[in-house]
């Protein structure tokens, strides 16, 4: 005879192992052991000043996504606008 699977079971089973409870538990596995280690790149970088180019970079492209991004939504509205008045005449 073959168990079969109660269905309100499973689904208070399936409930704990939710997508995001399994993510939350992935990344404090993985990002937990990180925090205790050194890293000498880091180190030199900051030592010599060139952390400060890597931030500055980094920022500077940051900047532009979101530039681009706000530009694009602009346009986006812009075309709306011009679809909804062609709608209403």
């Amino acid at each position: 005879m073959k168990k079969t699977i109660n269905p309100r079971r499973w689904f208070r089973v399936s409930h704990w192992c939710s997508s995001t409870t399994l993510l939350t538990a992935t990344l404090l596995l993985i990002l937990t052991p990180g925090y205790s280690q050194e890293v000498e790149m880091a180190d030199t970088m900051r030592s010599e000043g060139k952390i400060y180019v890597v931030v500055a970079i980094v920022l500077l492209i940051l900047a532009g996504l979101i530039g681009y991004l706000v530009m694009i939504d602009r346009k986006a509205t812009r075309l709306e606008r011009k679809l909804e008045g062609k709608k209403a005449s």
